[in-house]
């Protein structure tokens, strides 16, 4: 018997092992408890997935979300998909915080869009629609042929500054790069403040110096019998680390999407306490904080370093005193209840604009 258009499927909310204290959190702000579900690894260290109660007719919410054991975290995310598909449920939304492989977003010399493979896989497998937290590039929800709600935490962290940074309005926002510029205009707006830019010798992901030999023999062109070079581009000099702004006395506050390896924030911040600035604070959704980045931290001149809970980073807090999580699954459960309530979810996206 086909669903009549105004009643709603029963929910079910089902937890990978990726997060299980922010799949806890949003299952007690729901008022629901999480699905019976065991995901484990056979001793050939293959993932099976044994849901242990019905989904057939229900709309399901798996949530999962990229830490450090990337491609185990998607691996049982892909197989509860499909076994949730296979058993006939209604809707599968995937709440997925931090998308896995979303660096891999743009093409490399002889590689590959890595993440339009992650989107294309993750509809194959049965999800209808994704949740999702400050994709690395918003032009990633293209890559998917299903919803994609790409929630901000910038009001979580801008309200971190005002109730906890004392005399935050000495502060200043700073971009780490130029393609940080937006990002950092933003929360300077919102936080009426002004910014700065980091520019300089830092060495961008989309470069790659390296020659690949992709234009040996040199490209010619014949006319009227005379051999001609086309002219190349010119090699890229950056002048040494440097600030453009005045951060003198202030407070400095950098802004970025993701902490992962920490050596240019580290540099940035040596540069911003040689130019004068008295704390030096560094704001971002998703703390990834890989191999020796907590050291590094403890280590550095930064005061502070704030992230979300969209990744699990409780082993890196116990090896550096000086890493802070915001909370952030309220906004997650208001996404799956608007959802599941069919309600419009333009509230969680009000006053944020095409550069935000």
């Amino acid at each position: 018997m086909a669903l009549d258009p105004g009643q709603k499927c029963p929910m079910v909310l089902l937890a990978g092992n990726s997060h299980p204290e922010l799949s806890h959190l949003i299952a007690q702000r729901l008022g629901v408890r999480l699905g019976d579900i065991n995901v484990y690894h056979k001793t050939n260290r293959e993932t099976n997935a044994e849901i242990k109660e019905s989904v057939r007719g229900k709309d399901v919410y798996i949530i999962q979300t990229g830490t450090k054991d990337v491609n185990n975290d998607i691996m049982e995310l892909l197989i509860i998909s499909y076994a949730c598909k296979t058993s006939c449920a209604h809707n599968i939304i995937g709440v997925i915080p931090y998308l896995p492989y979303s660096k891999q977003s743009k093409m490399r010399k002889r590689g590959s869009v890595v993440c339009k493979v992650m989107a294309t896989m993750l509809g194959k497998s049965g999800l209808t629609h994704i949740i999702t937290m400050d994709l690395h590039q918003k032009e990633i929800q293209g890559f998917f042929d299903i919803p994609v709600e790409n929630l901000r935490a910038s009001p979580f962290l801008i309200d971190y500054i005002e109730r906890l940074i004392p005399d935050y309005r000495n502060a200043i926002i700073v971009a780490r790069n130029p393609n940080s510029v937006k990002r950092a205009t933003s929360y300077a707006e919102r936080l009426r403040l002004g910014i700065a830019v980091i520019h300089g010798e830092e060495k961008y992901d989309d470069e790659d110096k390296e020659d690949d030999g992709r234009n040996s023999p040199p490209l010619c062109r014949v006319e009227y019998k005379k051999i001609e070079i086309l002219p190349a581009l010119l090699p890229k000099e950056k002048p040494p680390l440097n600030v453009v702004g005045d951060v003198g006395g202030r407070i400095a506050i950098i802004v970025d999407d993701m902490i992962d390896d920490v050596d240019a924030f580290v540099k940035v911040a040596e540069v911003l306490k040689e130019r004068g600035a008295y704390k030096i604070y560094v704001m971002a959704t998703h703390g990834l904080l890989s191999s020796d980045a907590p050291k590094l931290l403890e280590e550095s001149c930064i005061d502070e370093i704030v992230v979300t809970n969209t990744v699990p980073h409780e082993i890196q807090k116990m090896q550096c005193h000086k890493i802070k999580t915001v909370d952030i699954s309220i906004m997650l459960m208001e996404a799956i209840r608007r959802i599941q309530n069919n309600e419009s979810m333009s509230y969680l996206f009000r006053n944020i604009g095409m550069d935000d």
